[in-house]
């Protein structure tokens, strides 16, 4: 269906170098959204009413100094209006976009400018999961649902994304790695639910962990609860000699909170966190929640799946879990995280399925090469 708009002979017309450019100025300009899209998603908020503006005075931006990449350098990072910084990560974005644009021209569009426009909208995606994945530890529904649905109409309109040249094909590759990759990584995650969902803490004996309203304080450090409780089903668990309210105590019982949602057992009583403002815990271990991954993930690698394929969530896993132990360890190795530390694994899938948008197959052919005779 898309053939007759991205047919090589009407678009061999235009030297190819002039497409490159417009790929920049393109890339250029969805960077500029996705920074709308990173910053105003995990708020909750339109990622078109009300038009850009400064976050700091709330000063309209004008079209001409909305220009991607060029205002930033013209205005040295500040807003015009009040002089407040407009953070790197802006022309970061836009920058990144547009050579990743201008990457997949140069990769595909000798072969088709459909592949080129489609992979490039498809890193568009994973640029700005990345980005909100890093800071907020979320891929918002809008990007890994919102991809699951793309990714199957596009498939269906345009089979050669997978290599079919019939739109049944098409649906059917898309709908395959779709499933593959949801299962796949919901697999992994309830596994690592199972094997590494607590993570005990041996305290010395007689030892006095605090509950405070923003954080929990140990002997030996303060954890902030945004540290800790991630979905409803994150609890900290203790077994404690003693329990000190501000009005009450106990002997001998089990703690167990579960902040998201709401939820605070003292023994047998059940009380609303709201109204336990400072507690008071004498014990000899933690249990503290921990997860392998969410269900974030499981909806992102589903959204590569129906873009890329099966064999690409795949070689996705394989490759994000080498970049993300790289990562960790590196981390851990300069004192930067602690071993037991949250990081985000959205970042390092995506980082994956870009490698295979350019040289997935080529590594794969190259380094798994097929035992059957071609």
């Amino acid at each position: 269906m898309f053939e007759p708009i991205f047919d090589p002979q009407v678009w061999a017309r235009v030297p190819f170098w002039f497409w490159g450019v417009v790929m920049v100025w393109f890339g250029s300009c969805v960077g500029s959204f996705l920074n709308v899209c990173i910053y105003r998603m995990p708020l909750g908020m339109s990622v078109v009413s009300p038009p850009s503006h400064c976050p700091h005075c709330k000063y309209s931006i004008p079209w001409f100094l909305n220009i991607p990449l060029l205002t930033w350098l013209v205005l040295r990072g500040k807003c015009k209006n009040c002089g407040a910084p407009i953070a790197p990560r802006y022309f970061l974005v836009e920058l990144l976009t547009a050579v990743m644009f201008l990457g997949c021209w140069l990769r595909y569009g000798h072969e088709s400018a459909g592949l080129a426009v489609i992979y490039a909208m498809f890193i568009a995606g994973l640029i700005a999961a990345t980005f909100i994945d890093f800071e907020h530890y979320i891929i918002p529904d809008e990007i890994t649902i919102g991809g699951m649905a793309a990714g199957v109409v596009v498939s269906t309109l345009f089979p050669k994304l997978h290599g079919e040249s019939l739109i049944t094909g098409g649906l059917m590759q898309s709908v395959i790695g779709l499933a593959a990759g949801a299962a796949l990584i919901y697999a992994i995650l309830r596994a690592g639910k199972f094997f590494f969902g607590k993570q005990r803490f041996a305290l010395p004996p007689n030892s006095k962990i605090v509950f405070t309203e923003t954080s929990l304080h140990l002997p030996d450090r303060e954890i902030p609860y945004e540290d800790i409780f991630y979905r409803t089903s994150d609890a900290v668990v203790v077994q404690a000699q003693t329990v000190e309210l501000i009005d009450r105590g106990y002997q001998n019982v089990r703690v167990r909170l579960a902040l998201l949602s709401r939820e605070l057992e003292i023994g047998d009583e059940k009380v609303d966190p709201d109204s336990c403002l400072h507690m008071e815990a004498v014990t000899s271990e933690l249990v503290l929640p921990r997860e392998a991954m969410g269900l974030g993930d499981v909806k992102f690698m589903a959204a590569i799946g129906a873009f890329l394929g099966w064999q690409a969530t795949l070689f996705s896993l394989m490759v994000s879990s080498m970049i993300g132990a790289a990562v960790g360890i590196t981390l851990v190795a300069f004192g930067k995280r602690e071993l037991s530390s949250k990081l985000p694994y959205g970042p390092y899938i995506a980082m994956a399925a870009v490698i295979w948008v350019f040289a997935g197959k080529w590594i794969m052919l190259h380094y798994f090469p097929s035992p059957l005779p071609q």
